[in-house]
Parts: C-alpha cells; structure tokens; sequence
C-alpha cells in the first residue's frame, strides 16, 4: 500500500507538514539531507514529535519526545490508535470511504489504554494521550521511520502499526502527509524496483502473476521460474546444510554486515565456490574464490532512485581504474559467457526494456530525466510522475487496518546478559566502512568504534569513560572503548558497525528475523559488558 518500501510522499513536503511524527529514525546521522528539511518545518512552526529510545539530535528541535523501551513500538501505536478512535479523533468520512476493517480494528485495541501501553513501553500515559491527540489534530502529519522500526523480528507489524494511524487520520493521498521509510543507500530503493527481491519481477510485480511472467518470458526469450527464490537469511542456512555450493555477491560486504555474521563467515569459508563483486578488497571479497572489480557510481552511466521514488541520472566523471567495469557490464559478459547473451550497448537500453515490461516506468527515459528526475509511477510520457501516491485511491482495494499485537524482543535481557545492545549508524562514517573507512579525513572525525553507556550503568559496573571493555553475547565477543552518555537510556548500549577491523558488531547481534521480510532484529539482543583482567 505505501509502494513497497518507498516514502507515500516527497522528501520536499516535508518542509510544509503541520506536524513529523519522526519513529524510529536517527535522520540527522543517518539522513542528514532530509533531517535539514526536518529542521526547517520546525523552524516555521511545525510540531515534532520523536519516538526513540536514544537521546538522538532531533530530540533537540521536537516538542514531544516519547522515550520508549527498545522494541515495544507497536504497544505505543496501537494505543496510539486507541485513543484516537475512542475520543473521536480519527477522519470519519475517510476510514468509511476508504478503508476497511475499522470495526475489527477498534474492538482489536480496547486493551490497549494508555496506562497498559505506559508498563510495556515505560512512556507515561499521559504523554502517549497527548501524542495522539497532536497527530489526530493536525491539519496533515507525516510520519517518517527508518530501521528503528524495521529491524525487528516484528518489523513488518511495525510498519502496519503506524499505517493505521496514517489511515485513521486520512493521512494518505494528500500532500505534507503519509507514511515515508527513508531508505538506508542511495539506490537501494531502485534495486527493489527493478527486481532484486526473491518474490518479485521488475515494478513489484510477483513472479507468480502468469501474465506479468508471460511478458517478461516474450522479452527475454526464456522460461521463468513462478516460485519465488529465497532471501539471503535462508541461503546462508542453506549453504550450511550443503544445499547451496555457489555464491555470488554484488556490492555488500556480508562477512560485516550481516547479523550473527560468525554464522555467516562460516558459511562463505565453507561453500564451494564463492564470487565477489565490488569496488575494493572487502572482508568479503578476501573470501573469495573470484573478485570481479566492480566501478563506482562516478565510473559508470545508469540511473539511480532515491527514497522518494525518483528515477534520476546518473553520468560517467572518470574512467573506471584497471580492468574495473560498471557492474551492469560485468553481469551482461557473465550471463554470455553462460550461454545466455545479453547483448546491451548502454544502461539506456537496458532501461528502455525496463520501462517497456513495468507500467510503473511505462513513462520514463533517458530523455525525460536528463535534467530532472521523475517519480514513478509514470505510466505514460505524458505523465508529469506521482509526488505522493493514492491520491484518489488505494488501487482496486480499499486501505485495509491491519491488528497487529505487541510482540516482545526476541532476546530480552537477563541475569546473564543483563543490558540491551542496539546497533545503527555515526553521521561521519558509513555503513562497513568499505569507502569512508579509505578516507582520512572521515578518521579524524570518526578515529574508531566505542560503546554508548548509561552514566547509572557506568558506575554500577565499575567503568569509566575510555575504558576498554569487553561486549559479550550469545553469540560472540568484541573489545571496544566505552563512551559514557545519557544518549542511551539505562540497560542500554549501543554500538556501530563501521569499524569491523577492530570491533566487529555483528558478532553480537541476533539473526531471530521477522517472519515475512526475513529481516533481523539488528535492534536488539541481550549482551553483558566485562571488563578487562590485568
């Protein structure tokens, strides 16, 4: 419904929204481009509120911060919801006209009052109420989140969580309103579009649709599988069984990445034969049987689209060093070598096919977006592209209300793991490090990895500010030097996993996943801090 990951709205709108209802999302470190429009509406009067569990920068510029446990989202939605409904707040016109499920949906949240809400998540009842009533009164509100919502086991009923607030309060179809994830690179949305998810065909389209199939069999003069494939969490299982004997990996370095990634390591030293595609020798790639140097986006023409859905241009600076090709080049001599020839000349072309298979992208070419991009869907060259999407309907169906229970962390702490680890990102650095980790500059500003502690967690435990600590899980163990601050609430830490060469996060971290996105919860696993003998 709000376009398969992709933001409802436009980033711009974001200036003119009467109120952001920001969950889940450290924007000025992770998305400092969109945080400055955030800054902005606030600076013009809008109202903020910020759901996090961790005093992030936003909270400096919002009017009402929720400070929620890690991990009970859905309990402050839902009751969220309730107190909308129960005091009248929701737009009645538009639950009744567009969407379904109210009834089941308003019996489903009885239970959940605010001071129920308020035991879960530790936020006082009378701040989720007033929540509420802001975001139920505002003229338009948008909610924006990123992976402090996604990556849990639960990620997905997160998600459906806020939505129903967003339906209750008509704030779908309309402009400076919706429901927008902020996604975490820079095309990553655009690799969604054109296919690389197991259960979808080019624009979303699922590979068991027999007519969807049919066009794209007619365009490539082959016989497609309607089964979708498997996610990558259930190939590193599968590899581990034997199942799996080759791999071949484009553009992530998931010895780094990944959750529980000692799991993953072991699994990409034992498969038969490993493949790695990428711009530098990444702890990935030093696993391989063969690196394919991959060029950057400044090496290579194509396209790229950002979170609001804009299709946009992409242009060669420089030639790419060595033998270094663009990566569309690198599959299109694979797959021929393979047997099957891919006979592209340019990124356009393989566009055009594209655009000629997805009616979401019927309407966009290179011309089109030579100046400026556009946002799908786009289904004819007339069309100007869709700034905010459902602007007059859902589609054939109505929006549906989703009742989604409050799901408990899947490893809460314990006498033996006392504290919660959640992990995410610094501003100065990048995900594993594989570009900015080459820059001097981003080490100066950024030297290394060290563990946010509670001030109350730092005394109990005997600790001090640098002191060099052990991190210990389940799963693993790392060394890092500790920060003390009241950025994370008591019986929390947090870590980035920007610096892997010396502290390797990912050790720690869960690989328990959200059933239907097979997602894991990154946000969240029982850990305890040692400190060092000697």
């Amino acid at each position: 419904m709000v376009g398969r990951g992709a933001m409802s709205n436009s980033i711009a709108e974001l200036e003119d929204s009467p109120l952001i209802f920001a969950a889940g999302t450290n924007t000025t470190e992770a998305h400092p481009v969109i945080a400055l429009r955030i800054k902005r509406a606030v600076a013009r009067g809008a109202k903020l509120i910020v759901v996090d569990p961790r005093k992030i920068e936003l909270v400096e510029y919002t009017n009402r911060w929720l400070r929620l446990r890690v991990g009970t989202d859905i309990a402050l939605y839902n009751t969220m919801a309730h107190v909308i409904i129960e005091e009248g707040l929701y737009d009645k016109p538009y639950v009744a006209e567009r969407t379904k499920g109210f009834a089941e949906l308003r019996e489903f949240l009885k239970s959940y009052t605010p001071g129920y809400a308020a035991e879960i998540t530790g936020v006082p009842a009378a701040e989720i109420a007033a929540a509420a009533r802001e975001y139920a009164r505002a003229d338009r509100a948008a909610i924006v989140y990123t992976l402090g919502i996604t990556e849990h086991s639960c990620g997905v009923h997160n998600v459906q969580s806020l939505a129903n607030l967003a339906l209750l309060c008509g704030n779908f179809g309309v402009p400076n309103a919706g429901v927008n994830p902020l996604r975490g690179q820079n095309n990553v949305q655009g690799a969604g579009d054109v296919g690389c998810l197991p259960n979808y065909l080019p624009g979303y389209q699922p590979t068991g649709a027999g007519e969807v199939r049919e066009r794209w069999e007619k365009a490539w003069g082959v016989t497609l599988d309607p089964n979708p494939g498997i996610t990558k969490v259930t190939a590193i299982d599968e590899i581990i069984r034997g199942n799996i004997r080759a791999v071949y990996i484009v553009g992530e370095n998931t010895a780094v990445s990944d959750a529980n990634v000692g799991k993953t390591r072991r699994a990409l030293e034992a498969v038969e034969f490993l493949i790695v595609q990428d711009l530098f020798l990444t702890e990935t790639a030093e696993l391989a049987h063969v690196v394919l140097p991959a060029a950057s986006f400044a090496e290579a023409d194509g396209t790229f689209t950002n979170t609001e859905r804009r299709v946009q241009r992409v242009r060669k600076a420089v030639e790419p060093p060595g033998t270094a090709k663009p990566d569309w080049l690198i599959i299109a001599e694979l797959a021929t070598r393979l047997g099957y020839p891919m006979a592209y000349n340019h990124p356009s072309e393989i566009w055009d096919e594209l655009a000629r298979n997805t009616p979401i992208f019927a309407g966009i070419d290179y011309e089109r977006i030579e100046l400026q991009g556009i946002q799908w869907p786009c289904p004819t060259r007339d069309h100007p592209g869709t700034p905010y999407l459902h602007k007059d309907s859902f589609g054939p169906e109505k929006g549906s209300f989703q009742a989604v229970p409050h799901v408990a962390l899947a490893e809460p702490p314990d006498e033996a793991y006392p504290l919660v680890l959640t992990t995410g990102r610094r501003r100065s650095t990048y995900h594993t490090g594989t570009q900015t980790g080459r820059a001097l500059g981003f080490e100066e500003l950024v030297p290394r990895e060290w563990l946010e502690v509670n001030p109350e967690d730092a005394r109990a435990l005997g600790i001090g500010e640098g002191e060099e600590v052990e991190v210990a899980s389940r799963r693993g163990r790392v060394r890092v030097a500790v920060k003390v601050t009241d950025r994370s609430p008591p019986g929390v830490v947090f870590l980035s996993f920007h610096f892997p060469r010396e502290t390797l996060t990912n050790l720690l971290t869960t690989d328990v996943y959200d059933p239907i996105t097979e997602t894991p919860e990154f946000k969240a696993c029982a850990v305890r801090i040692e400190k060092l003998r000697g």
